[in-house]
């Protein structure tokens, strides 16, 4: 039987197919799309360039072309807190915020056993060594609000108060816009205890 489509398009559909939340007809559409109107030379030559020029930062584990990355060499940050997160990307979420100042740092993951992520597949034993040697005034525990990511979030924080940080949790509650009404009785839960007191 004659092939529909040149073997090129059917490899690169094959290819975005591979990624997260992309399904058989958006790996076609993002196909359609390159050979129509993309530079498929500029996407190769990114893709070029995370594959060979990126690595780890030494001292937060997020990605970076040097030995540190930029936030770590940045030395208007401040080293009294240290924002712990699960992925890279979620320091991307805090920085949009445009108000938190301090360190990093990445587990790259979450504790999940069913999954075979234990405490020596994260970025535990660096925390903790960084902790000891520049003692924080705080350390920010930025997991998710899942099984996986409160259950992190405690080994964390019990890794660390002997130390003698203070380690807090991000607050958990009712996003913005949200109807009472509607919310789940954990999330409820959780704002109701996490309530703040109004000034008059």
């Amino acid at each position: 039987m004659a092939r529909i489509l040149p073997e090129q398009i059917i490899a690169l559909v094959d290819e975005f197919a591979k990624l997260p939340s992309i399904g058989p007809k958006t790996a076609e559409r993002l196909t359609m799309y390159l050979v129509r109107h993309g530079d498929p030379t500029r996407l190769a030559g990114a893709l070029n360039g995370v594959r060979d020029g990126l690595g780890f930062c030494a001292q937060c584990h997020s990605y970076a072309t040097a030995e540190l990355c930029d936030l770590c060499q940045d030395n208007s940050r401040d080293d009294d807190s240290i924002v712990v997160v699960a992925q890279p990307l979620d320091i991307v979420a805090i920085e949009k915020i445009g108000s938190y100042r301090g360190r990093y740092h990445v587990l790259h993951g979450v504790l999940s056993p069913i999954d075979g992520v234990g405490p020596a597949q994260l970025k535990l034993d660096s925390l903790v060594s960084r902790v000891q040697a520049v003692s924080p005034r705080e350390v920010i525990l930025a997991t998710n609000a899942t099984v996986e990511g409160e259950t992190t979030a405690l080994y964390v924080a019990r890794l660390l108060i002997p130390h003698g940080v203070k380690v807090t949790r991000l607050a958990h509650g009712l996003p913005v816009g949200a109807d009472v009404e509607y919310a789940d009785q954990v999330t409820l839960g959780r704002a109701l205890a996490g309530r703040t007191e109004l000034a008059a």
